[in-house]
C-alpha cells in the first residue's frame, strides 16, 4: 500500500513539474523573444563581442539610442554628433571599453574639427581618462609662448590661423594664456589616457601627442548592464519608456531580474500577447493551487512512511539517499549567455585572500595612502604611493595608469609570479585589489632607500654616492635574484636600475614583474613581441622576437655598465655613438679604455685593487652585452664570477679571468674551469702593476 501511494506521488510530482515549467515556457515564448534576441554578442568589423550599449539596425532594442555602430568597414565605428570614433578594444570580462577619435588619428590638424560629448550617463570616462584641449584657427592677435604644456601646431595650411594643444597639467598654470586661447580660438577637447599624457609632458613632442591620441581613451563600464547580466538578464532599452530595461526569461524588468517588472499598458500589447498573458495568469493560479495540495499530500505520505519505518517495515521513497547539500541549486541562476560578465573574483572584503595573497578594498588603500597624496615615483605602467596599513606596516601602493586589457594582464601576471616566489632579494607582494575594483592596485613592502638609478645618476648620486664594494655587492644580489627567477622558469624582461630597489642597508630588492614571462623548461625561447625599456632590450629579442633567459643577461650587462660608470643607459646629450651605454661600454672595453668608461671617483685611478675589480666586472659586462646570446654567460655563471671577484679582489686565479679578444670583434672565449683563457690587455697590465697587492676586505 505504501509503495503504491509513493509511486503515485512520484508520478504526480513529475506531472506537476511538467505543468509548472514546460507549459509556461511555451506560453511565455512571445515575451521571451527580446531576452533571446539581446543575449548573444554581435560582430562588427574587427570587434566580435559587442553588446549593450552598442547596437546595429537589427538589434535596436538591445542598445542605447546614442550608441549605434556602423559595421560597413574593417572596424566598428561610433558616431557622436558629427564626430566618428573607432572602437579599439572591447572586453566585458575585464570591463574595458577603449575608443579613439578618427579625425585626430595620425593627424593633429583635421578639417572642421568639432567637439563631441559622449553620453556619460551611459558610459562615463574612466579615472584614467583626461582631456587635452586643441585650439584651432586662432586670431592673429593671440600671442602665446609655448612651454612644457602648451605646444604650437603647424596647421595653417589645413585649417587657417595658428593652432595649439594644451595638456591637462597646464589648466592650473597660466590662466591668462588659457583665457586668451579660449576667447580667440576654436577649442576642441580630446580625451586621452593619463599615462599617455604623462609621456607627452615628458617628451614634449608632437609625435608623442599623436601616439597618445592613437592609443585612445578608456570609458567606464555601464553599471546597470553589469547588474542586469549578473542576474541572468540581457541589457536593452525601452523605446516607449525611454529608459534602460533588463530583458529576463519571464519578461522585462526595470534593472535586474529581481527588480520590478516593467509595466506595460494594454495599448502596448498585441492581441496575441493579451491572450497569452491572460491564459498564463489563470493557468499559473491553478497550478500553484495544485502544487500546494501536492505538497500537503507528499508531507502526509512521508510522515506515514516514517511511522511504518520506525516499526521496522521497509519502504521505497522517491528521495535518493545520495542527495547532499552540494546538489542544492543556488538562489541565483546566471544566464549562460552572460557568464563572462559575472566577476570571477568579487570585490572581497578586507582580510580576504586571493591566490595566496591578501585582498584589500580600494577604500582601505585610499585611506592608507591619504587619498594617494604621497607619491614615491612613477614608471611606464603606474604611479607608486607611500602608505601605512592599519596594522602599522609601511607599504608602497602601485596604481596602474589605466584598465586596458593589457594592464589587467600585467596586473594578474605580477600577482601570479610574485605569489609563489620567495627570495631575500625579491620585493614582497603583500596584496592587491581585485581586477573588478575601482582601480587596479598592488601593495608591496616599502623599500626605504629608493632605486639604484637614483643613487647612480639621480637625485642621490651626489649627496649619497655608493662606494665600489657596495656596488659589487648590489651586482651580486641582483644576479642572485635573477638566477633564482631563471631557475623557477621566469624571465623578468625588464631588468634595469629603476627596478632594483635598495633598503636602508643597501640590500637589493628586485621589483616590477608586470612584463615577466613564465618560460617553459622544454623550450629554447618564446616568440613574443619585444617589450622593455630602451637601452636595456636584448638586440636579438628586438630583431627576431625570440625571448629567453639570455635576454635578461643582456639587460644585466647594461646594469653592470651603469655600476661601473655611474652613467645612464640612454643619454641623448652624449656623442651619438655613445648615446646607448651598451654600445659605449663595448667600444671602450674593446679599445682597452676602461678608464674612459669608469667613474674615477670610485677609486679606479688611485686604488689598484678597485681598478682590478672594476676592470674584471667590465669584462663580465662585455660578455653579457654580446649581440649573439649564445656566447653570453648564464646568470648562474655570472653569480659565480662576481662572488669570486668580491672574494679575491681579481687575484691570479685563472678560473676567474675571462678573455676579451680585442681583434676579434664580438667573439669572446667562454669561461671554462681548468682551461683558463689568456688575459685581456687591461687585466694583463693591471695584474703586472699590482701583483703584490692584497685584495680589499669588505
Amino acid at each position: 500500500m505504501i509503495n503504491l501511494s509513493l509511486s503515485l506521488t512520484k508520478s504526480w510530482s513529475n506531472t506537476i513539474i511538467w505543468m509548472l515549467f514546460v507549459i509556461p515556457s511555451c506560453v511565455f515564448s512571445v515575451v521571451d523573444e527580446q531576452h533571446k534576441h539581446c543575449s548573444p554578442r554581435f560582430k562588427c568589423g574587427n570587434q566580435s563581442e559587442l553588446y549593450y550599449p552598442f547596437w546595429i539596425s537589427e538589434r535596436k532594442e538591445c542598445g542605447h539610442p546614442d550608441f549605434e555602430v556602423n559595421c560597413s568597414g574593417d572596424f566598428a565605428e561610433l558616431t557622436v554628433s558629427t564626430v566618428k570614433f573607432q572602437i579599439l578594444e572591447m572586453n566585458y570580462e575585464f570591463e574595458i571599453i577603449r575608443l579613439a577619435r578618427m579625425d585626430y588619428r595620425n593627424n593633429l590638424c583635421p578639417q572642421h574639427p568639432a567637439n563631441a560629448s559622449i553620453n556619460h550617463d551611459v558610459l562615463p570616462f574612466s579615472p584614467d581618462t583626461k582631456l587635452s584641449t586643441f585650439y584651432h584657427d586662432c586670431q592673429s592677435t593671440v600671442d602665446v609662448h609655448p612651454n612644457d604644456y602648451i605646444k604650437q601646431l603647424n596647421c595653417e595650411d589645413y585649417i587657417g590661423g595658428k593652432s595649439y594643444f594644451v595638456s591637462s597639467s597646464s589648466h592650473s598654470g597660466d590662466r591668462a594664456t588659457l583665457a586668451a586661447l579660449s576667447a580667440s580660438c576654436e577649442g576642441v577637447d580630446i580625451p586621452v589616457s593619463r599615462s599617455a599624457l604623462k609621456t607627452v609632458e615628458k617628451n614634449q613632442s608632437l609625435e608623442a601627442m599623436k601616439k597618445a591620441i592613437d592609443e585612445g581613451f578608456e570609458l567606464g563600464f555601464n553599471n546597470e548592464c553589469s547588474q542586469c547580466a549578473i542576474s541572468g538578464g540581457a541589457c536593452g532599452f525601452d523605446q516607449r519608456l525611454k529608459a534602460f530595461v533588463c530583458y529576463c526569461a519571464d519578461e522585462p524588468h526595470e534593472s535586474t531580474c529581481y527588480s520590478e517588472i516593467v509595466k506595460k499598458t494594454h495599448a502596448g500589447l498585441s492581441k496575441k500577447g493579451k491572450i497569452g498573458i491572460g491564459f498564463a495568469s489563470g493557468f499559473l493560479g491553478a497550478t500553484l493551487i495544485g502544487g500546494c495540495l501536492l505538497c500537503i499530500f507528499i508531507r502526509r505520505r512521508k510522515k506515514l512512511a516514517t511511522q511504518y519505518t520506525n516499526k521496522g517495515l521497509s519502504t521505497t521513497t522517491p528521495y535518493s539517499s545520495n542527495y547532499t547539500m552540494s546538489n542544492t541549486p543556488t538562489s541565483t541562476t546566471i544566464s549562460g549567455s552572460n557568464h563572462s560578465l559575472v566577476p570571477s573574483i568579487s570585490n572581497l572584503g578586507n582580510g580576504s585572500v586571493y591566490s595566496g595573497i591578501q585582498v584589500f578594498s580600494y577604500e582601505e588603500l585610499e585611506e592608507a595612502t591619504e587619498n594617494f597624496s604621497k607619491e614615491l615615483g612613477d614608471g611606464g605602467f603606474g604611479t607608486v604611493y607611500y602608505g601605512t596599513l592599519k596594522d602599522g606596516r609601511a607599504v608602497a601602493v602601485k596604481r596602474l595608469f589605466e584598465r586596458s586589457l593589457k594592464r589587467v594582464e600585467q596586473f594578474k601576471n605580477e600577482i601570479d609570479i610574485l605569489k609563489s616566489l620567495k627570495h631575500p632579494n625579491l620585493v614582497i607582494l603583500y596584496g592587491c585589489t581585485t581586477r573588478h575594483s575601482r582601480e587596479l592596485l598592488l601593495v608591496y613592502e616599502y623599500i626605504s632607500n629608493g632605486t639604484l638609478a637614483e643613487h647612480l645618476h639621480g637625485n642621490q648620486a651626489q649627496s649619497r654616492p655608493i662606494c665600489w664594494p657596495a656596488r659589487l655587492q648590489i651586482a651580486i644580489e641582483t644576479a642572485s635574484a635573477l638566477s633564482y627567477l631563471h631557475a623557477s622558469g621566469i624571465i623578468h624582461r625588464d631588468v634595469k636600475t629603476t627596478n632594483i630597489l635598495l633598503d636602508s642597508n643597501y640590500q637589493v630588492k628586485v621589483a616590477d614583474f608586470g612584463l615577466s614571462r613564465l618560460f617553459p623548461m622544454d623550450q629554447t625561447h618564446i616568440s613574443t613581441a619585444p617589450q622593455g625599456t630602451p637601452g636595456y632590450v636584448d638586440p636579438e629579442y628586438y630583431q627576431c622576437y625570440r625571448l629567453n633567459e639570455k635576454s635578461d643577461v643582456y639587460s644585466f650587462g647594461v646594469v653592470l655598465s651603469e655600476l661601473i660608470s655611474s652613467k645612464e643607459a640612454v643619454d641623448i646629450t652624449r656623442h651619438r655613438h655613445d648615446i646607448n651605454l651598451a654600445n659605449m661600454a663595448i667600444s671602450k672595453i674593446q679599445n682597452d679604455a676602461v678608464h674612459e668608461l669608469a667613474d674615477l671617483s670610485l677609486g679606479f685611478a688611485r686604488d689598484p685593487s678597485v681598478k682590478k675589480m672594476m676592470s674584471s666586472v667590465a669584462e663580465l659586462a662585455f660578455r653579457c652585452l654580446q649581440q649573439e646570446r649564445d656566447v653570453r654567460p648564464s646568470m648562474d655563471e655570472i653569480v659565480e664570477v662576481l662572488r669570486v671577484i668580491q672574494k679575491d679582489g681579481i687575484s691570479d686565479s685563472k678560473d676567474v679571468v675571462v678573455e676579451i679578444d680585442v681583434n676579434g670583434g664580438d667573439d669572446v672565449g667562454l669561461l671554462k674551469h681548468g682551461v683558463p683563457p689568456p688575459l685581456s690587455p687591461e687585466t694583463d697590465k693591471t695584474t703586472a702593476s699590482s701583483s703584490n697587492t692584497t685584495a680589499s676586505s669588505f
